[in-house]
């Protein structure tokens, strides 16, 4: 709404700049501010934003509605004054330039790192049936992530045993290569993930990048190169890479993937505590997962790795935001400092 506001405070200085009479002005007042105004009819929809977004949207819609009546006044003035004039010295007005969200520059530079080790992204469906993100990653009917609560099935026609929802992971879309991909598989998959989730750490759509190298003769020495490098590059040469023990039902052995912390250097703070920042999972593809590829895990062995987009953005830019969500609520005045 902020942007419709802006969009028709920009119409009405080009319509009061251009106007030569008196009676050009009092049209432009009514079409903007009268009873059944531009400016005065969206306004009324301020009542329907939830309660935290009106005080920001009605003081917009206040500064424009006395901004507009000030260019009106100003205009009539230089009008019945004889002063109405055109200086075609002036510069023109200038349309508003933007420029990429600061989530898809984060994709597109993450996409250009595991590029130049031979990575190649990849583009998978948003809508699943349960084979990729459950079935195929050693995730039986039983599994948690199976719960309704969790995840967003649809209402829709199975197809077979399986139910068809919106992909909750990126990691459905490593199942799709393995399964369809010529070996050696390296690829690397950034896409949108759906999930029950809306707090101030959790969007309902957000984004996820997983890669996957498969081939005869990867080893966890690969999986570390592989770790380290990206680290480097996208956090600064001297971030440090740590692997800790864990579980993950698509890899063994699994590791969460923690990065030494960059307010600190690794030394302990209010941050981190001992010096390490959480970044995300990892792990050697487990053999079921291969063979749900109709690869045979005593010859092919793989590395999967992946987390989110967005976690990984904010661990480097070092931004204080309380809430994750403001990241889509298309606030200019936060959107516009990147």
């Amino acid at each position: 709404m902020i942007k419709q506001i802006d969009t028709l405070l920009s119409e009405a200085r080009l319509a009061i700049q251009e106007a030569k009479t008196s009676n050009v002005i009092e049209s432009i007042r009514l079409e903007y501010l009268g009873r059944q105004g531009k400016l005065t009819t969206l306004l009324r929809g301020v009542k329907e934003l939830p309660v935290r977004e009106r005080p920001q949207v009605g003081g917009a819609a206040n500064s424009a509605r006395q901004e507009i009546e000030q260019l009106l006044s100003d205009a009539v003035d230089r009008i019945e004054g004889g002063e109405i004039a055109i200086d075609t010295t002036l510069p023109g007005i200038s349309p508003e330039t933007g420029h990429l969200h600061l989530v898809t520059k984060a994709i597109e530079e993450i996409a250009a790192i595991f590029k130049q080790i031979g990575f190649t992204r990849v583009r998978h469906p948003d809508i699943e049936t349960e084979w990729f993100p459950f079935e195929a990653l050693n995730m039986p009917a039983d599994h948690p992530a199976r719960d309704e609560w969790e995840t967003f099935f649809m209402d829709a026609k199975p197809s077979g045993d399986y139910r068809f929802m919106l992909t909750p992971h990126g990691t459905s879309g490593t199942a799709r290569s393995l399964a369809t991909l010529p070996l050696p598989v390296r690829s690397i998959n950034i896409q949108k993930c759906y999930r029950r989730q809306s707090d101030a750490s959790h969007t309902p759509v957000f984004h996820q990048f997983d890669g996957v190298y498969a081939a005869e003769g990867v080893t966890f020495q690969h999986l570390k190169g592989v770790l380290e490098f990206f680290v480097k590059a996208y956090f600064g040469t001297e971030r440090e890479v740590r692997l800790r023990p864990y579980h993950f039902r698509f890899t063994e052995p699994s590791f969460e993937v923690d990065i030494s912390c960059g307010v600190c250097n690794g030394k302990g703070c209010r941050l981190c505590k001992q010096g390490w920042v959480e970044l995300g999972g990892a792990g050697m593809l487990h053999p079921n997962v291969l063979k749900a590829a109709k690869l045979n895990p005593k010859k092919i062995s793989g590395l999967a790795f992946g987390w989110g987009v967005e976690r990984t953005m904010l661990m480097r830019s070092g931004l204080s935001i309380p809430d994750i969500r403001i990241l889509y609520e298309n606030d200019m005045r936060f959107l516009q400092q990147f």
